[in-house]
């Protein structure tokens, strides 16, 4: 993938992990999901940038900044996403 994609470090069974997915999704916002379960490094980058912890889901940007657990309001905030419609 292309280092301008978002990435989000979580695992299948994390429902904020995949709430995180299905807002991305339904904004049509391109990532890459790397599942910490399945990928060693993955997770060793996790607790790296988590002082020790592995909070999930983790999700790194191309600018370099990371989200860690945000909701739907926060998401939208960082990808500048303005919609008066409906409240996250």
């Amino acid at each position: 993938m292309a280092e301008e994609t978002i990435k989000i470090y979580g695992a299948d069974w994390c429902p904020d992990c995949r709430r995180s997915k299905a807002f991305l999704e339904e904004h049509q916002v391109a990532y890459e999901w790397i599942d910490v379960d399945q990928d060693g490094e993955a997770q060793t980058y996790v607790r790296r940038v988590n002082n020790g912890r592995r909070i999930i889901p983790t999700i790194l940007f191309p600018d370099g900044s990371i989200l860690v657990e945000p909701g739907n309001a926060e998401l939208a905030k960082k990808l500048e996403l303005l919609d008066k419609t409906r409240r996250f």
